[in-house]
């Protein structure tokens, strides 16, 4: 390893405390700052970020037990041809990987050095603040095409998204992918029916209200076959309406499932027609679920930035979004603009022509006691007059 500096760090948290306090505004002007210091410390360097693609993060979530590190141990072990930097809140025995300690030299804290596999991937484990960790990592540019994230078990994707989702405006070196979920097939009704004391929602339900792919795994080991397995699935999109569901047996998946979705693109026209397709909903898992509506009138552009100010900054309410994807239908516009948000943050991207039989505005909103009378009605402040 001779003299390569020594990054990495997880658990993130530190790190995502001070974004919970930040200023309200969209996501072009309100990315977390940390994040968006890397690119300007990298134009400092002349080397990251003007000589490589901004590297996208997949962060894995999942409880405890639902796979995480057989998913991880299978990214760190097969021959799959990429080269992916995974970060990992600590190094487990079952990963069978040799760890040395260091010192950073900052503090004197110790460290879990870079330990490089023979399937072209590298591996660390580092207590650290994130931001300070990607800057270590981005170092090693050359070594990797991607970025795997590990949280905790207990850990609540949403803040860490938050922290991620750079506006490609910002030309930061890295830029949020995909969450991925890892759910136990056996195991997530329990789960799911967990209360808490405060009436607050689990994680469980957050860990799939975040996600853009839920890997459903065990489903071999579920008693009632794949008549409950359904039943699963449609528990998952009952709380997620447009997350992916991909079933495995030990986490054994074609990566392409994983990785590169592009799920924070909103020019991506991927995500563009899966929005179109979807019917109006209003369906709930208890407290968490999706609701939808469609209409055919044009949007004052000016109009929605207000009601999203309203909706997503302002207190006192008795409901909860998580996340809202939409292609708008604006008013004096040929284009078809592309909503999206996660807590507080949104963007609205044009992206292509809207074809004739298309033309209409469809928003889906993801969260906690959401009622789409409210949520319909207080749209229509935005129609055109």
């Amino acid at each position: 390893m001779e003299d390569e500096a020594v990054p990495l760090a997880v658990p993130l948290f530190d790190t995502l405390q001070e974004n919970e306090s930040s200023t309200k505004s969209t996501q072009v002007s309100n990315t977390g700052e940390s994040v968006k210091s890397l690119a300007t410390r990298d134009e400092d360097h002349g080397n990251v970020g003007e000589q490589a693609e901004s590297v996208g993060i997949t962060m894995i979530t999942g409880y405890l037990g639902a796979g995480k590190t057989t998913l991880v141990n299978y990214i760190l072990n097969e021959k799959h041809g990429r080269r992916i930097a995974v970060i990992l809140n600590e190094f487990g025995d079952e990963l069978g990987i040799e760890k040395a300690m260091v010192n950073d030299g900052a503090g004197g804290a110790l460290v879990e050095e870079w330990v490089e596999l023979g399937n072209g991937c590298v591996c660390c484990s580092v207590k650290h603040s994130f931001v300070q960790a990607l800057e270590q990592l981005l170092e090693r540019r050359e070594k990797f095409d991607h970025i795997l994230l590990e949280t905790t078990g207990l850990a609540n994707p949403g803040p860490v998204a938050a922290v991620l989702w750079v506006d490609d405006q910002l030309e930061s070196p890295v830029h949020l992918d995909s969450i991925v979920t890892v759910v136990d097939a056996r195991n997530l009704k329990q789960q799911l029916a967990d209360t808490r004391e405060t009436g607050a929602v689990n994680e469980a339900y957050l860990q799939i209200a975040f996600a853009d792919v839920v890997l459903l795994n065990k489903v071999d080991l579920v008693s009632g076959g794949m008549v409950e397995v359904e039943d699963l699935e449609a528990r998952i999109h009952n709380i997620n309406g447009l997350v992916k569901i991909v079933r495995s047996v030990r986490c054994q998946v074609d990566l392409k499932d994983v990785f590169e979705r592009r799920a924070y693109k909103s020019q991506q026209l991927m995500n563009v027609e899966r929005l179109l397709q979807l019917d109006e909903r209003d369906v709930h898992d208890r407290m968490v679920g999706t609701v939808s509506f469609s209409l055919s009138e044009t949007a004052n552009l000016d109009k929605v930035n207000d009601w999203l100010g309203e909706l997503l900054w302002e207190g006192g309410k008795d409901f909860e979004i998580y996340r809202m994807k939409g292609v708008l239908n604006i008013d004096g516009s040929d284009t078809m603009h592309m909503l999206q948000a996660v807590r507080d943050l949104y963007e609205i991207v044009p992206t292509r022509s809207w074809r004739s039989d298309e033309k209409r505005t469809h928003i889906v909103f993801i969260g906690k006691n959401l009622k789409k009378d409210y949520l319909f009605e207080s749209f229509k402040t935005c129609l055109s007059m």
